[in-house]
């Protein structure tokens, strides 16, 4: 009986698979992006957001995008707070720009709520279209370039300096041995294909420096600890100042651009796409995604997003939601593992962040360097992004270059409305905001 509701619920059969590949792959997935649940509380709460209720906020708004994502869309799609995007509000918006994360919260919330009117009124697809794709390369990048100086930065690897701004740190300092160390295994564990690497380096770097009097154990389980510091908390008011106006599209163009990626992308693997190319459901999985962000700023957590390491899962046999169903019951499980993520020390994640630095950088090997009026932008989105430490900043960047390069070599022909309107906005937002 209960299997056939299952099947009924996920339509296995008609998908060919069975409960136990599901659940396998669910499994594979969850350890693949389970580093999250770490590195998630470790950047927010240098905002002075509560460590604790940060974690249980992570938890909570990854197993409510996963059950959205599984129950309704049927798809093996796994969310989570992403990355990027989390070092965005706390380095670029709350460090970087000065508003409370009350304020960045609310922000997070408006921008899910544009994602998910967008997906109702089928407004999406056209502005994907809209978006070049040097662009789209440039800003990806950009986010990984702007994680490997978040990474470097917290481990001590890139440390200020008066006269070049950036300079080589103390390589002989435990906390920098300690980050190159689990950024070396991670990355030869990848290669291996070991499943969880990422985790795997996090958890055994913490577990060294432990072993060496560098870092201490907290301890393994205990009840999960209080969202209260966090629930609730967002600054809706804060977040309508207009200068945030560029912060809340920034944070609803990356999780656009990004969640449409990684949908295609991973569905694609698997075989789930129609005989047309296209993704069946893809509203209903876009407005998994941003519903999940909406709740998430609710509970206390940055953007939560579609992760690209649903493939592994479905490399595992994984074609329907009920892989994602189980990601979010581990989800759930984890809730109870708080103190372990509280032992976690920032240069145990910085391995971490340098390698997912490497995976997103990665985008720049698609661009046409042949074209100079595509590669400047992809370039100047790409660097603006660490070197003004704002994601933001480089997407305005990046916009204004496009439409400015493309029109001097009179390449009219590769701009569209949406691209000069924006180019238009972002220059009078420098000129007059900033």
């Amino acid at each position: 009986m209960l299997n056939r509701l299952i099947d009924n619920q996920f339509k296995l059969t008609e998908h060919n698979t069975s409960v136990k590949t599901e659940v396998i792959a669910g499994i594979t997935t969850f350890l693949t992006m389970a580093y999250i649940i770490f590195v998630n509380p470790s950047i927010l709460s240098q905002t002075g957001m509560d460590s604790g209720a940060v974690f249980v906020a992570t938890c909570l708004a990854a197993a409510f995008g996963c059950l959205i994502m599984g129950l309704w869309a049927n798809y093996p799609i796994a969310q989570a707070p992403g990355m990027g995007l989390n070092a965005f509000f706390t380095y670029g918006v709350v460090m970087g720009m000065g508003y409370s994360w009350e304020a960045a919260l609310g922000a997070v919330f408006f921008s899910g709520f544009i994602f998910f009117l967008l997906s109702v009124f089928k407004v999406r697809e056209w502005i994907i279209h809209s978006i070049p794709l040097s662009l789209r390369l440039g800003i990806a990048a950009g986010i990984g370039l702007f994680l490997a100086m978040i990474a470097l930065q917290n481990a001590g690897i890139v440390v200020a300096n008066d006269a070049t701004f950036v300079a080589l740190g103390d390589l002989s300092e435990p906390a920098a041995i300690y980050a190159l160390l689990g950024f070396f295994a991670i990355t030869a564990m990848a290669y291996l294909k070991v499943t969880g690497a990422v985790m795997i380096g996090i958890l055994a770097i913490s577990v060294l420096g432990m072993l060496l009097g560098h870092n201490e154990f907290g301890g393994l389980m205990s009840m999960p600890p209080s969202i209260a510091p966090t629930f609730m908390a967002l600054d809706l008011t804060g977040a309508l100042d207009v200068a945030m106006l560029s912060v809340i599209f920034a944070f609803l163009f990356v999780d656009l651009f990004d969640t449409s990626g990684t949908l295609v992308g991973v569905a694609q693997r698997g075989g789930l796409l129609d005989k047309d190319g296209k993704l069946p459901r893809l509203n209903r999985a876009m407005m998994s995604d941003s519903s999940a962000s909406m709740a998430g700023a609710l509970l206390g957590t940055s953007t939560t997003t579609s992760y690209i390491e649903s493939a592994s899962g479905i490399a595992s046999g994984g074609r329907t939601g009920l892989t994602a169903v189980v990601v979010a019951i581990l989800f759930l499980v984890s809730l109870f593992f708080a103190p372990l993520a509280g032992s976690i020390p920032a240069y145990a994640t910085a391995g971490a962040l340098l390698y997912v630095a490497v995976l997103m950088a990665g985008s720049l090997a698609h661009a046409n360097w042949e074209d100079p009026t595509d590669a400047a932008p992809v370039l100047i989105a790409a660097l603006a992004m660490p070197l003004t430490f704002s994601i933001a900043e480089g997407i305005a960047l990046g916009f204004i270059s496009y439409a400015a390069i493309k029109a001097l070599s009179g390449r009219f022909r590769d701009l569209n409305p949406a691209v000069v309107v924006l180019a238009v906005l972002f220059v009078l937002k420098f000129l007059f905001l900033d």
